[in-house]
C-alpha cells in the first residue's frame, strides 16, 4: 500500500516511511503528518531494501527514509549498511526499533541502536520499543490501537527535524559566501 503525504513540514520531498503491519495501523496518521508511506503486512527488511533500491533507481529517494521493519524477521548490520549504500552519503536513514512478542529486548533493537551510535550523522534511531513500554497502545503487544497509532506517528515525525548532510553543507557554504558585487552603471 502506498500513500502520498497530505502536507510537508520541510523543504523538498517528504520523508519516506517503509514499514510492515505495525505501521499499517498508523497509515492515516503518517499521511496526515506529511510522510509518504510504503507499507505492507509481514514485510521483512530484505523487501524494505528492495523498496529503497527501486526508489533510488527511479531517482525519487527523499532526504530522509525511515525504515520500521524487523517485527517479522531480523534486521542485521549488513542490511543497515546496504540501506546506507542505497541512500548515499547525503541522506539520513531512520530506524524504528521493532516490538517483539512479550515486549522483551531483541537482537534487532540492539543492532539498530548500535548503528545509531556507529553512524551518528547518517542513522537516527527512533526507539518505539522504549517509547511504548508499559503503554496500552497495542491490541496484541505489537499492532497499534488508535492511541498507539497517534503516538507512533508523533515519534516518527521527529524525522522532519533531522539535519540532512547535503542541506547542512549547502546552508553552511551559502552563509560563508559574500554577496555578489553590484554593478554600477
Amino acid at each position: 500500500m502506498h500513500f502520498q503525504p497530505a502536507k510537508l513540514h520541510r523543504p523538498g520531498a517528504p520523508p519516506l516511511a517503509v514499514g510492515d503491519s505495525v505501521m499499517l495501523g498508523a497509515a492515516l496518521q503518517f499521511r496526515r503528518a506529511g510522510f509518504e508511506i510504503d507499507v505492507r503486512g509481514c514485510r521483512q527488511m530484505s523487501e524494505g531494501l528492495d523498496v529503497l533500491s527501486a526508489r533510488s533507481r527511479a531517482g525519487s529517494l527523499p532526504d530522509v527514509a525511515v525504515v520500521a521493519l524487523g517485527t517479522n524477521w531480523t534486521v542485521t548490520t549488513a542490511q543497515i549498511r546496504s540501506a546506507l549504500r542505497i541512500l548515499g552519503r547525503h541522506r539520513v536513514l531512520g530506524l524504528v526499533t521493532s516490538p517483539e512478542l512479550g515486549s522483551g529486548p531483541s537482537s534487532d533493537q540492539a543492532v539498530m541502536r548500535a548503528a545509531g551510535r556507529r553512524w551518528k550523522l547518517r542513522v537516527k534511531v527512533l526507539d518505539w520499543v522504549a517509547r511504548s513500554a508499559g503503554k496500552p497502545w497495542t491490541w496484541d503487544g505489537m499492532h497499534l490501537g488508535p492511541e498507539g497509532a497517534a503516538a507512533y506517528a508523533r515519534l516518527l515525525s521527529r524525522a522532519f527535524t533531522w539535519p540532512i548532510p547535503s542541506l547542512e553543507m549547502t546552508m553552511t557554504r551559502a552563509a560563508t559566501l559574500e554577496p555578489p558585487e553590484r554593478l554600477s552603471g
